[in-house]
C-alpha cells in the first residue's frame, strides 16, 4: 500500500509538442536572432541581473565569432522579466517569447550552492539541445576562477545547444592509457598540467602526488588534472573554454579521437568542429569580411493571460458526437484549464464568424461559468478558419494589443484557403494551438502552430481515447508559476457493454488537491456515478449537464490524500472519466512533466522518437514507469514503455529523460501522442549531480609552479531514495506528428537494430576482454537482433573506417537478447598481438533477419597493462596462485576462457606535460 505523505512532493504534466527544440532562434546573416534569456519568477528582484546577462552576451559574440571562424556572432536577446517585478517604461509586453520556449533560463540552484552552467542535451551527435541553465551567482562572476569569463562559459553551452555537440572532458574517467602511459582526457592534448590529489577535511586540504592503480594502470579515483594557468594551445572550447589561450574548437588535426568522453562516444570520433561544419548553420553562412555588431537587447515582462477560444461549428461537427464533445473539453478548459485572472473571449465559425464572448476576466466560478453557456449548441455551414481568426484578433484588439495572446483553434473540416491569412498571423504576435479533430482536418493547420511556437494536437473520433480533453487540458500558460498550472491525475475512456461497469482509482498525492475536479463523459445515457474518498465516504453533488452529455464534480478546499475509488455504470455507449487538480502547497519544488518528439513530421521509415522528462526542479525523479500511447488516423493505438537506460533512443542513462523509437507506422496523417507517467516503491529522485553536458568545474591552476586550488566542487549523495513508498500518477496530451509515405498494404521490414551506445570494455585477467552493453531490437530497439558482428583493431581509425576489413571475433555461441536486455561477452583476441601495452579497439554491428544491419557501435578501448612483479622478500611470500582454465556456460554471459594468474604489483607516479 503506498502511503501519501504531506511533504512528498508534486507532479505537473506539461507536454509539448515539435521539432527537437522549440526555440524561435533563427539565423539571419551570420547573426543569431530572436534568443529567449528568461529570468525564472522565484528570482528575487535584482536589477543588476540584467546588466550582468547583457554583459555576459556581449563578451561571448566576439569571442563565437573567432571561434567559428568569423561566421556567426549573437544578433540580438529577449530578457524575459518575471511578471511579480516591478513594471518600467522600458519592460514591452512579449510576443511569440514565453518560459515555454526560452533558450537560456536563469534560476536559483537547486540545490543550494551548485552554480554549474549546464544545458539540456537529449538528442544524438548534431541535434539541437533543449535549454542552457545559468544561476544568478554564476552571471554576476562569483565562480569565474571555476568556469572562467561568463561569455566564454555561455559559448560552450550554445555549441552544446545550436550544434549537438559534446563535452570532452569525462568527470568520471579523468584518465586513460594510451599504450601504458597515462593520459589526462583533454583535447587537445597540447594542453599541458599535472595530476594531483587534494584531500579536504574540516577547514583543511593535503595535496599530493597522484597513485597508479595496480589493476588498471591509472590514476586513483581521487585524482585530478590541474592545468598551467599559462599556455599556448588554442583548442578546445569544449573542453575547457575556462584556460586563456583557448580560443577554437577541436578540428580533425588536434582532435584527441582515443579520450574517453562524450564527444567520442556519440560524434563516432569526429571532433567538434566536425560536428559544426556539418550543421545546417554552416551550410548556409560564410565566413563575414568585417567585424559583426554588438548584440541588441530587448526587455520583455510577461503580462495577463490573453486567450481566445476559435472553434469550429461546421456542418461537419455533427459527424460522431464532434460538436458535444469539443464543448465538454471546451467546459474543462473554462472551468478548470485556465488559470485565474485570465482574460478570455470566444469566436464560433463555419463559412462565416460570429462572436460569442468578448474578452472576460475570470475572477470567479460565475465568470467561467458565463464563459461556458457561449459554447454553440448547434452545428452547420462549411469551414472558413481565417474568418475565425480575423474576428479572434479583432476580439483581443477591443482591449490588448495582440502581441502575446494565444487563439485556441479547433477544427475538423477541411479548408484550402488557410494561407491567405499566414502573414496576418505573423504579423499579430499572437500564438496559435491548434486541434486537429477527425481525419479530414485541414492540412495546414499545423503549420499555423509552427510559425507561431503554438502547440499542435489531435484527437480522433475514437471517443474512448479522450483525445479531445487531453487536448484542451494540455494548454496550461506557458508562463506563470507552476502552482497555479492544472494537473491531469487520470484520463480514460472505455466502450461498455450491456449493464458493464467501469471501475478504477485515482491517486491524490500530497501536494496536489487544490481545485480538484472530476468530470465524466457518455455517449448516449447518463451513467450511475459512485464516487468514493480515500476515507471511504461517499462524493454526491455531480453537476449535470444532459446536453452536452457530461457530468462534473468540484471537491471544495483540499482533496484527501490517497486513494479515491470510483464506479461507473452504463449499457451500450463510452464513457469518459478525467480527473484534474492544482498544486496544494506554492512552496514545493513541483515535479514537471514534459513529453515531445524528436521533430513534428515523421517520414518512413525514418523514425520517431518519443521523450518524456521528469524532473523535479533540477533534481530528475528515476525509475518511474512512463508509457507512451500514439494513435493513428487509422484509429490503432502502440503503447510503447518510456526507458531512462542510456541506450537506443535514449542518449543519457539515470537523467530523467525516458525515451523510444517509434516505428510501428500503420497510416499516413496525423499521430496523437498521450503520456501516462506513474511512481511507485522504486521511485527515487537523484540530486543534482553534476550534469552531463556543461563547462568544466576547474579543480585549479598551476602558476610559476604553485597550485592554487579552488573551492572542492560541490557533491551530492547519488540518489535521494524516499524514505516511504510514493505514489502518483499524471496523464496529457503529448502534441502530434504527421506521417508521411507510409506504403498501402503490408509494411515492409525496413528498420535495422538501433545504434549500441553504451559498450564498454574491461581487461579480465592477463589475455580476456570483457564486453558489456545494452541489446538493441529487430527494429531499433524493439524485439531481438539476429546475430552480433565483434570487431577488433589496434587502429581506432582503421576500425572506424575499415570496419568490414578489420578483425572479426569469432561470435557464434553469442546469441542476442530482447532487447534493452544486458549483454556480457567474455573472449581472448585472436589474430591479432595482444601483449602488455597493447591499445585494442572494439565495435559491435547488430544484424535483423531481413539482414540489416545497425550502425557500427561507439568504440570501446582496452589497454592491456601488466606491471612487473616486484622482488619478493623473504618474508611475508607466498606462492602464486597456480594457472586455471575454466569453461564454463553462465546465463546471460557468453565466457569462452577464463585464466587466472599471479599479477605483482607496482606503482608507478607519472607526470602529464
Amino acid at each position: 500500500m503506498c502511503s501519501f505523505k504531506r511533504s512528498l512532493f508534486i507532479l505537473i504534466l506539461h507536454c509539448l509538442q515539435g521539432a527537437l527544440s522549440n526555440s524561435l532562434v533563427e539565423l539571419n546573416n551570420n547573426g543569431y536572432e530572436g534568443i529567449i534569456i528568461a529570468i525564472d519568477p522565484n528570482v528575487p528582484e535584482d536589477q543588476t541581473l540584467i546588466q550582468q546577462i547583457k554583459d555576459m552576451v556581449t563578451q561571448a559574440s566576439p569571442y563565437l565569432f573567432k571561434a567559428t571562424g568569423q561566421r556567426f556572432y549573437f544578433k540580438s536577446v529577449s530578457i524575459l522579466i518575471p511578471e511579480t517585478w516591478k513594471t518600467k517604461p522600458e519592460y514591452v509586453r512579449p510576443k511569440l517569447e514565453t518560459y515555454k520556449n526560452a533558450d537560456v533560463l536563469v534560476a536559483e540552484p537547486n540545490p543550494p550552492g551548485n552554480d554549474e552552467p549546464y544545458t539540456e542535451q537529449v538528442g544524438m551527435c548534431g541535434e539541437r539541445g533543449d535549454r542552457i541553465h545559468f544561476t544568478p551567482d554564476f552571471l554576476a562572476g562569483k565562480k569565474t576562477p571555476q568556469y572562467g569569463p561568463q561569455g566564454r562559459a555561455f559559448v560552450h553551452e550554445w555549441a552544446h545547444l545550436r550544434w549537438g555537440v559534446f563535452d570532452e572532458y569525462n568527470n568520471d574517467e579523468r584518465f586513460y592509457l594510451s599504450k601504458t602511459k597515462i593520459e589526462a582526457v583533454r583535447c587537445s592534448t597540447a594542453i599541458t598540467g599535472n595530476p594531483r590529489v587534494n584531500k579536504c577535511q574540516g577547514g583543511s586540504c593535503t595535496e599530493r602526488p597522484c597513485r597508479r592503480n595496480t589493476l588498471t594502470g591509472t590514476y586513483e579515483k581521487d585524482c585530478v588534472f590541474v592545468p598551467d594557468r599559462q599556455q599556448t594551445a588554442k583548442a578546445s572550447i569544449m573542453f575547457a573554454q575556462s584556460i586563456n589561450s583557448v580560443v577554437d574548437f577541436c578540428t580533425e588535426q588536434n582532435h584527441n579521437k582515443e579520450a574517453p568522453n562524450l564527444q567520442n562516444q556519440r560524434c563516432n570520433l569526429r571532433s567538434t568542429w566536425e560536428v559544426i561544419r556539418d550543421s545546417e548553420d554552416f551550410k548556409k553562412t560564410t565566413p563575414m569580411m568585417t567585424q559583426p555588431p554588438s548584440p541588441t537587447f530587448s526587455l520583455l515582462q510577461i503580462g495577463q493571460r490573453i486567450v481566445c477560444l476559435v472553434l469550429d461549428k461546421s456542418g461537419s461537427m455533427a459527424i460522431g458526437n464532434r460538436l458535444s464533445r469539443m464543448n465538454q473539453a471546451g467546459k474543462l478548459f473554462l472551468l478548470q484549464t485556465v488559470e485565474q485572472g485570465s482574460w478570455v473571449g470566444m469566436v464560433i465559425f463555419d463559412s462565416v464568424a460570429r462572436v460569442q464572448s468578448e474578452l472576460r476576466q475570470i475572477n470567479s466560478g460565475a465568470d467561467r461559468n458565463a464563459l461556458t453557456r457561449s459554447l454553440p449548441t448547434a452545428s452547420a455551414g462549411g469551414t472558413s478558419i481565417c474568418s475565425g481568426l480575423r474576428s479572434a484578433f479583432t476580439v483581443i484588439r477591443k482591449k490588448f494589443p495582440t502581441d502575446g495572446s494565444e487563439i485556441v483553434l479547433l477544427s475538423d473540416g477541411e479548408d484550402n484557403t488557410i494561407s491567405q491569412c499566414f502573414n496576418e498571423v505573423k504579423q499579430s504576435g499572437a500564438i496559435i494551438h491548434t486541434v486537429a479533430l477527425g481525419p479530414s482536418a485541414a492540412e495546414e493547420l499545423e503549420q499555423l502552430s509552427k510559425m507561431t511556437g503554438g502547440l499542435q494536437t489531435y484527437a480522433s473520433d475514437q471517443v474512448q481515447n479522450n483525445g479531445l480533453i487531453d487536448a484542451f487540458g494540455a494548454l496550461s500558460s506557458g508562463n506563470g508559476a507552476a502552482s497555479h498550472h492544472s494537473v491531469q491525475l487520470e484520463s480514460k475512456g472505455l466502450n461498455l457493454q450491456k449493464n458493464q461497469w467501469m471501475n478504477g482509482t485515482v491517486i491524490m498525492d500530497s501536494t496536489v488537491g487544490n481545485d480538484t475536479l472530476f468530470l465524466v463523459t457518455w455517449t448516449t445515457q447518463q451513467p450511475q456515478i459512485l464516487l468514493w474518498d480515500p476515507s471511504g465516504t461517499r462524493q454526491n453533488g455531480f453537476v449535470v449537464d444532459v446536453a452536452t452529455k457530461m457530468a462534473y464534480l468540484q471537491i471544495p478546499g483540499t482533496a484527501k490524500v490517497g486513494i479515491w475509488k470510483y464506479s461507473l455504470l452504463a449499457s451500450s455507449q463510452t464513457l469518459t472519466l478525467t480527473v484534474t487538480s492544482r498544486a496544494s502547497s506554492a512552496t514545493v519544488p513541483p515535479i514537471t512533466v514534459t513529453s515531445r518528439m524528436n521533430k513534428d513530421t515523421g517520414k518512413f521509415p525514418s523514425p520517431m522518437i518519443v521523450y518524456a522528462k521528469i524532473h523535479q526542479g533540477a533534481s530528475p525523479v528515476l525509475r518511474a514507469s512512463v508509457t507512451a500511447l500514439i494513435e493513428s488516423a487509422n484509429g490503432k493505438t502502440v503503447t510503447l514503455e518510456l526507458l531512462d537506460n542510456g541506450a537506443g533512443a535514449d542518449a543519457t542513462e539515470n537523467d530523467g529523460v525516458y525515451s523510444r523509437y517509434f516505428t510501428a507506422y500503420d497510416a499516413n496523417g496525423r499521430y496523437s501522442v498521450k503520456i501516462r507517467a506513474l511512481g511507485g516503491a522504486t521511485v527515487t529522485r537523484q540530486r543534482a549531480n553534476a550534469q552531463q553536458n556543461g563547462a568544466m568545474y576547474m579543480p585549479g591552476w598551476i602558476e610559476n609552479g604553485t597550485i592554487t586550488w579552488n573551492p572542492p566542487r560541490p557533491e551530492n549523495s547519488k540518489t535521494d531514495v524516499q524514505d516511504k513508498e510514493v505514489c502518483f500518477s499524471r496523464t496529457s496530451s503529448g502534441g502530434s506528428f504527421v506521417a508521411s509515405d507510409v506504403p498501402k498494404g503490408p509494411i515492409p521490414d525496413l528498420f535495422p537494430p538501433c545504434q549500441i551506445t553504451d559498450l564498454a570494455a574491461k581487461i579480465q585477467g592477463t589475455d580476456l576482454i570483457n564486453l558489456t552493453w545494452t541489446a538493441p531490437g529487430d527494429d531499433y530497439d524493439q524485439g531481438h537482433a539476429n546475430k552480433y558482428i565483434i570487431r577488433i583493431s589496434t587502429s581506432i581509425l582503421d576500425l572506424r573506417d575499415k570496419f568490414n576489413e578489420s578483425v572479426q571475433v569469432n561470435t557464434t555461441d553469442l546469441i542476442p537478447n530482447e532487447a534493452n536486455s544486458e549483454e556480457v561477452f567474455v573472449f581472448k583476441p585472436e589474430g591479432i598481438p595482444f601483449e602488455n601495452g597493447t591499445d585494442l579497439f572494439i565495435a559491435i554491428q547488430a544484424v535483423d533477419k531481413s539482414n540489416l544491419r545497425s550502425e557500427i557501435s561507439n568504440i570501446a578501448q582496452v589497454t592491456l597493462f601488466i606491471p612487473p612483479p616486484e622482488t619478493p622478500s623473504l618474508e611475508g611470500t607466498s606462492a602464486p596462485c597456480p594457472s586455471i582454465n575454466i569453461n564454463s556456460t553462465i546465463p546471460g554471459t557468453h565466457i569462452l576462457k577464463v585464466i587466472w594468474k599471479w599479477i605483482g604489483e607496482m606503482q608507478v607516479s607519472l607526470d602529464l606535460h
